[in-house]
């Protein structure tokens, strides 16, 4: 027997893509492959190669100061504002595969003031912490304890660095002019000399502008290196050439020599120095500061090597850079949260003594920690395996879909991966648009311009083509020519050769136009004209897909919509409906089936129907044909800032075909998809917190010319399949869409509309398959299959009728319920059967009508069930609930649907006690016995009053 279920749209997020840094501090391993970074109150564990979250580890409340990570990657140190500092023990997960186990070993306090920086020594053993007191600490990792307290700096600690020095040789420690000093260096000189420990020293830099270099095996501070006059912001030695580099905010970089602790040389970076440190063996540094330039330098001479940088955006500044020996990058951490991988390779094939310059180091790849707030995006390129964002900044990331790495760190892509960078804009760009072919992109900012780029992924080559000027305010709206040229023909094989024809553009200042886009790249475009379109602020501006007589569309903050024709840059139409601003408006695609009859009577015909979204919280369509509203969709609980048409559906018939269907993202962050015929929501997304500003839906790749032809002869295949099989996207790939959110989240959504079909055909064929089993069980008079069953399918009216046949039938000598049978299938039940058929006992027990037939069952169950199992039965079922969720996964279809069936159960039943059970079968049975009493009372009384009766009249006669 087969069973169809109706066909309901669902989606699913496939994947997600997070922020992973937020701002504050960031770690790496020594392999270079777990990253951890703060995000707000919390520290996350990053893949550096494939980009996965390891790891989340939850913060206290307050926001995280400073955090480390060992370079063995086996300790997470977290501090916060709070004074804690919270040491983690990591280990890969034994469940979940590529995770990471954060085991919290303890919580400390180490400082009166929050702990502003800390290190950890090569050895993974020592820790040490800066903190706003000015007191530096070390602490032995596995202990938990501390080893080492050291004073002197007279303000905050701004930088920590272990090294390791050799102990024979002599070093010339400062003088000191107090007792107390002296007295402490001659205590600790007493100390016993151990040769393992005797080299371990530690430096501190400070908001005092000194390097204060501390001896861990004599407990005392050796040499105090005075010569910064700011903040001492980084610290780095050199065991090959014994010095120690000290970088500070005072534009300037020190190297001390170790032996003797005095200044060997002073390069002046001039350039405020956030981060320095050596690479090559000590042979050059490099430096990172205020003006986003790396800069490497040659230690013997202390010239520049890199050739002049021209200084980057204040947002682009870098405020850290990490490296470990042996590594073949360095990472910068900038002030906008974008980590940057810098290829070494340059330096180890280049000789700087000869005096040459290299190009400043490549880089390898880019990391966003965070999208911040996702305004806009296009998919782009032949395969649409590439999305452009913007995101509230002035340059366009380039991102990639791709799933495939090579594991390896240096310029793998994986799904999600900063793939480009489009920069020309000088303020923030809040609208996109791409072409059919997905190379050109048109790109509106707050800076009055739009410009169109020329995008070849395969080439890895992204160019500006050309920009138009000539808008007073913030263009808000830009949109390239929706249709594709004729297949074939010279712009369809090469649309990089081919620019688009014309761009629309809608601005603040009220104004639409429209530009001929030239033949030639650089070309200053003009403006073929200009319309005074609305009252207020266009907000947005789609074309259709004809490809004779084109139209296009501007939403408005005036609450109207207008339809213009492109070529001559007229008004042919205004939709007015909406009772606020308009935010998004769309052209249906070519071949998108006819509504039906509209609110106003009229229907879609084949000119074709746009959407829109409103800060009305309404999604409205409309027809082209008489400008009249066709459907209007409530269900927002906010401003609805995007719309979308959702593919044309194929051409199929029965229930699995889907209908037409558009999309809307609103500013109560979810997106919901709508049934255009019935108009109703056909589902619900929900996987953001803040407003959903970006929507849209994955096109298909482009097809060659030879591709396309052959795509007609597969559609007619599709439209001659059976109406009654599941409905398979051209392509065999499912619909996805993507959405982009101000909570610096982009979700994935794929459509399994299909397989939620069949799985709830599936189950419906099963469930009747196995009512009709229970059926043919209870005729059989097969009690113990029946009774089994029943209750792992939780048919309690079943089971009633199972049992109320049994009570009520011929009885067997020497049965408790009425058939030997039955009695022995209750003596047998498992402890989880027992269980359920007790609370339906119960239940049944409650009811005048069925209290006869529970009281034989419960009969039955006292006389054959020991008490001790009756009293442990609910503690024995939760100790062997561990040991039957493995066998569980392993059952079939049949198993998980009884599974599902018995989970229909609600929560207070699943919190109920034996005790609790019990207390209801005496409350009831005692009402019962009372009620049975009182019949009985009354029964004698009636039986007497009879009799009398019959005396009288017997008398009588």
């Amino acid at each position: 027997m087969a069973y169809k279920a109706d066909l309901r749209t669902t989606f699913e997020p496939s994947r997600v893509i997070q922020p992973i840094y937020t701002g504050g501090s960031v770690a790496l391993s020594q392999d270079g492959k777990v990253l951890a970074t703060c995000l707000g109150e919390e520290a996350l564990l990053t893949d550096l190669n494939t980009g996965e979250h390891l790891a989340r580890i939850e913060g206290d409340g307050e926001p995280i100061t400073t955090l480390a990570l060992t370079p063995d990657a086996s300790y997470l140190i977290v501090c916060s504002r709070s004074l804690s500092m919270r040491v983690y023990a990591l280990r890969p997960s034994e469940t979940l595969d590529n995770t990471i186990e954060a085991r919290l070993l303890r919580t400390l306090k180490p400082h009166t003031t929050p702990v502003v920086t800390i290190a950890v020594d090569s050895t993974s053993s020592l820790l040490a912490t800066g903190g706003a007191d000015g007191v530096v600490k070390v602490w032995d990792l596995r202990g938990g304890y501390t080893t080492h307290t050291f004073h002197g700096h007279s303000g905050v600690i701004s930088t920590l660095h272990f090294f390791q020095v050799d102990p024979a040789e002599s070093e010339q420690p400062t003088k000191s002019k107090k007792r107390k000093s002296k007295q402490r260096n001659a205590e600790a000189e007493e100390v016993p000399q151990d040769e393992a420990t005797a080299g371990y020293r530690l430096a501190s830099g400070g908001e005092d502008g000194k390097v204060r270099i501390w001896d861990l095996h004599k407990r005392r501070g050796v040499a105090t290196l005075d010569a910064h006059v700011s903040v001492v912001r980084s610290l780095s030695y050199s065991p090959e050439l014994r010095l120690l580099l000290s970088a500070s905010r005072d534009k300037t970089a020190i190297l001390w020599d170790a032996k003797t602790w005095q200044q060997q040389s002073t390069v002046a970076v001039l350039e405020t120095i956030e981060s320095a440190g050596f690479v090559e063996s000590g042979r050059v540094f490099y430096t990172g500061g205020e003006t986003a330039r790396l800069r490497i330098w040659d230690t013997e001479t202390g010239s520049e090597i890199t050739q002049e940088q021209p200084p980057g955006a204040e947002m682009e500044a870098i405020v850290d850079v990490l490296h470990h020996n042996r590594l073949p990058f360095l990472l910068s951490v900038r002030a906008d949260q974008t980590l940057i991988l810098h290829s070494l390779e340059p330096l180890a094939s280049t000789n700087t003594q000869q005096g040459k310059q290299i190009p400043p180091l490549p880089v390898l790849r880019r990391i966003s920690g965070t999208h911040d707030e996702v305004i806009d995006f296009a998919y782009i390129g032949a395969d649409r395996n590439l999305l452009a964002l913007a995101t509230n900044l002035e340059d366009i990331r380039l991102i990639t879909l791709e799933t495939s790495s090579n594991g390896s760190s240096g310029g793998s892509a994986y799904f999600g991966a900063d793939v480009g960078l489009l920069k020309g804009h000088s303020d923030i760009i809040i609208t996109l648009s791409v072409d059919w072919s997905g190379h050109w992109l048109a790109t509106g900012a707050k800076d009055n311009t739009a410009k169109l780029w020329r995008l070849d992924p395969a080439h890895n080559d992204y160019t500006c083509y050309a920009t138009f000027t000539g808008h007073a305010e913030s263009i808000g709206a830009v949109s390239l020519p929706s249709s594709a040229p004729p297949v074939g023909s010279k712009e369809y094989n090469s649309p990089l050769s081919h620019a688009p024809k014309f761009l629309v553009t809608g601005s603040q200042d009220k104004t639409v136009k429209r530009w001929d886009i030239g033949a030639q790249a650089g070309k200053v475009p003009r403006a073929a004209y200009t319309r005074k379109a609305h009252d207020k602020d266009i907000n947005a501006i789609a074309t259709s897909h004809a490809t004779t007589s084109p139209l296009f569309a501007s939403a408005s903050q005036d609450r109207t919509v207008k339809i213009w024709d492109v070529e001559s840059g007229e008004a042919i139409g205004v939709l007015r409906g909406h009772k606020r601003g308009v935010w998004s408006v769309a052209f249906s695609p070519p071949g998108m089936p006819a509504l039906t009859t509209g609110e106003s009577g009229g229907a879609s015909s084949a000119k074709g129907m746009v959407v829109t979204g409103s800060g009305d919280k309404t999604v409205r369509i409309w027809s082209l044909t008489d400008y009249s509203c066709l459907r209007t969709f409530e269900g927002h609980a906010n401003s609805v800032l995007k719309v979308i048409w959702l593919p044309a559906p194929a051409q199929r018939k029965g229930k699995a075909a889907r209908g037409v269907q558009v999309a809307s993202a609103a500013g109560d962050g979810l997106v919901k998809v709508w049934d255009a015929q019935d108009g109703e929501c056909a589902a619900t997304l929900d996987n953001h917190i803040d407003r959903v500003w970006a929507l849209a839906v994955r096109p298909p790749p482009v097809l060659s010319a030879e591709a396309s032809k052959k795509r007609p002869s597969q559609s007619q295949d599709a439209e001659m399949a059976d109406g009654d099989e599941e409905e398979v996207p051209v392509g065999g790939s499912t619909l996805e869409l993507v959405s982009g959110s101000a909570d610096s989240t982009l979700t994935f959504w794929h459509d399994t509309t299909a397989s939620t079909a069949q799985a709830a055909t599936t189950q419906a064929t099963q469930r009747v398959e196995q009512d009709q089993e229970l059926q043919n069980y209870i005729r059989a008079s097969n009690y113990r299959e029946a009774i089994v069953l029943a209750l792992q399918l939780n048919h309690p009216k079943r089971l009633l009728d199972l049992f109320s046949a049994v009570v009520n039938g011929p009885h067997d000598a020497g049965s408790f319920i009425g058939k030997i049978a039955v009695d022995e299938v209750i003596a047998s039940l498992s402890d989880g059967q027992l269980w359920n058929l007790l609370r339906r006992v119960r239940d049944w027990n409650a009811n005048g009508r069925t209290h006869s037939v529970a009281q034989h069952v419960l009969y039955a169950i006292l006389r054959l069930v020991p008490r001790e199992r009756l009293l442990n039965l609910r503690n024995r079922r939760r100790k062997a609930a561990a040991a039957a969720e493995a066998e569980e996964d392993d059952e079939g279809v049949d198993g998980e649907l009884a599974d599902a069936m018995a989970a229909l159960t609600t929560r207070e039943q699943s919190k109920e006690s034996v005790k609790d059970v019990l207390d209801g079968l005496k409350a009831y049975t005692q009402r019962h016995y009372e009620r049975l009493e009182t019949t009985g009372a009354e029964r004698f009384v009636l039986a007497w009053a009879l009799q009398q009766m019959g005396d009288v009249v017997g008398g009588g006669g």
